[in-house]
């Protein structure tokens, strides 16, 4: 497809790999067989984020254009090679003559996704090329497995690694595993800023990564720029902050759009609580640094010390302590958000959407969304927005606290999944309009409208799309009985029990006059403590007088968040 405007993602870190699996799902759910509404305006270019290949054997392949970072033994069963450019024919020829003493570990056992999955996947001819009508990367057609992928056996208890839940062809210089540090056990975890850093200050570590990244940008023709998934709570955030920093050196001019993610962890013991407070603060300092933009996401209602309990949604129930489950709502706010620099005929760029956002030194913001989208499957959008009011249609996903009373600087809304015949009001000709929504001759007009109405002194970028959120096996089955299967409302439970095959979604990034207390409150839990007390976490990389530079920068930061005219207890905290 010409004239994509390409980009690279990176996954750091084991619940970016979570969050990464269930997007790389939904993009796939999302190829379309119709070229009129592939090359729409509405279509997604999914050259933005695939690229074209073939294997050893002639085949045409469809991988993302994406670098993964893991610790040892986070894989599972999933070979770090992958399994498309496996060239069975070739081996290596054993020329030692000596005694030979075999050490055979077992094979991580495969999750029940993964046969199922791969079922989906014979109907490829006797010389291995794929049969007709099948998308990029080798997939059955959506519409011929939708029915087959819906009713596949969810066991979500042994769901531990992303691996089990990842649907996606992998190119084979997409996954470097560090073996210096383990996923599992107590013994050599990978637990500090410090030591993320270490790992990407020189070496072989670097050097892997630095080739990896010229071998997708130099294919490109021309490049948006990178979105970074990583983990905030553990290491993977002073990886983070070494990675953007070299994005930032090597491809100046570019987007660099950073997601910081945070798993909801149960029962942590003091000090992993405090590791992961202080690497979350040292990584916000640095990826907002080295980033166009930053936003973190989670689930959480708060990242403090003494984190707020995981927020709730209407029409998901969700388990807080499965990552599969939290990281499928936070990749279906990701894909929703977005969208605009994904578009067919879009003319933002990453670096348009992070510029929305980010004047005045604002480069951290804030994630929102309503997975799905309050409507009833008749109701026109006029009538739906309004039976939200006074109240929002969206959860916070960035733990900032309560946002309904923030003002909003900026923001970047887009709302899918509506369809045009009822994206405005379908009252009859001569009746009274109920309200200005009612009024609107266009669904964009509608949502712009909507949007004015209730943050009227924001700047406020929005898109409407007729293409819901489409959904396929193993994303989670975890939504509420009053849902049909295509998401919308249903005025009682359904007695049936049918899978949802998409969703409606609102999704928005927007700078928040709330984020000036929620980066101060981080500074001011961390002034409090005696973090001498902590000294194995200054062991490696940090120092305290580095740490001390990045809470004044943390402070720095959050008066960008300050509203001009600010109330007394502002200009004593500015005294202070």
């Amino acid at each position: 497809m010409s004239g994509a405007r390409e980009v690279v993602t990176l996954q750091l870190g084991h619940y970016a790999g979570s969050v990464g699996a269930h997007w790389w799902g939904l993009q796939e759910a999302s190829f379309c067989l119709d070229p009129a509404t592939a090359q729409s305006d509405e279509g997604i270019c999914h050259d933005v984020l695939f690229r074209a290949g073939r294997t050893l054997q002639g085949r045409e392949t469809y991988t993302p254009r994406l670098i993964l970072m893991d610790l040892k033994g986070s894989l599972s069963s999933l070979k770090q090679e992958g399994c498309l450019y496996a060239d069975a024919k070739t081996s290596t020829p054993l020329t030692w003559k000596g005694n030979l003493t075999t050490h055979q570990e077992d094979p991580s056992p495969a999750n029940p996704f993964l046969p199922d999955l791969n079922r989906l996947e014979d109907n490829r001819r006797p010389n291995g090329s794929f049969a007709p009508r099948t998308l990029p990367g080798g997939r059955p057609p959506l519409r011929e497995r939708q029915d087959e992928t819906s009713k596949m056996p969810c066991s979500e208890s042994r769901t531990c690694f992303w691996s089990d839940f990842l649907r996606t062809h992998l190119h084979p210089r997409s996954i470097v595993t560090i073996y210096q540090y383990n996923h599992d056990g107590d013994s050599s975890r990978l637990e500090t800023f410090g030591q993320g850093e270490k790992l990407l200050q020189e070496g072989t570590y670097l050097e892997e990564l630095e080739d990896r990244l010229h071998f997708y940008v130099e294919e490109c023709d021309y490049l948006q720029g990178f979105q970074v998934l990583c983990d905030l709570h553990n290491g993977f955030s002073g990886v983070g902050a070494k990675v953007t920093e070299l994005l930032q050196d090597e491809y100046a001019g570019k987007g660099v759009l950073t997601w910081g993610l945070t798993p909801v962890l149960n029962g942590a013991i003091p000090q992993r609580n405090f590791y992961r407070l202080m690497n979350t603060v040292l990584a916000m300092v640095h990826l907002s640094s080295h980033s166009s933009l930053f936003c973190p996401l989670s689930l959480y209602g708060s990242l403090g010390l003494r984190p707020a309990p995981p927020i709730t949604l209407p029409y998901v129930h969700y388990e807080a302590a499965l990552d599969y489950h939290t990281s499928a709502i936070l990749a279906t706010a990701l894909d929703t958000v977005t969208v605009p620099y994904r578009l067919q005929a879009s003319a933002i760029s990453m670096s348009h959407l992070a510029e929305a956002l980010n004047f005045s030194g604002r480069k951290v913001a804030a994630a929102v969304a309503a997975v799905p989208f309050p409507m009833a499957q008749e109701q026109s959008l006029p009538d739906a927005l309004c039976n939200q009011q006074p109240a929002m249609p969206w959860s916070p996903l960035s733990s900032c606290g309560e946002q309904r009373e923030s003002h909003c600087f900026a923001q970047s809304v887009v709302l899918r999944g509506i369809g045009k015949e009822h994206q405005v009001s379908n009252s009859p000709p001569g009746t009274e309009p109920k309200s200005v929504l009612h009024m609107c001759e266009t669904g964009q007009e509608v949502l712009a409208r909507y949007l004015y109405t209730v943050s009227p002194r924001t700047l406020s970028t929005s898109h409407l799309l007729r293409g819901p959120c489409k959904l396929l096996a193993p994303y989670p089955q975890f939504f509420s009985p009053l849902l049909n299967k295509h998401g919308f409302l249903l005025e009682k439970p359904s007695s049936a029990s049918a899978a949802v095959e998409s969703i409606p979604v609102f999704g928005a990034l927007q700078s928040l006059a709330i984020l000036r207390k929620t980066l101060g409150s981080f500074y001011e839990e961390l002034r409090q403590v005696d973090v001498r007390r902590w000294a194995s976490f200054f062991s490696v990389g940090v120092e305290m007088d580095d740490f001390e530079e990045a809470l004044e920068q943390l402070r720095t930061l959050s008066h960008c968040y300050k509203e001009s005219g600010g109330s007394a207890a502002d200009s004593e905290d500015e005294t202070d």
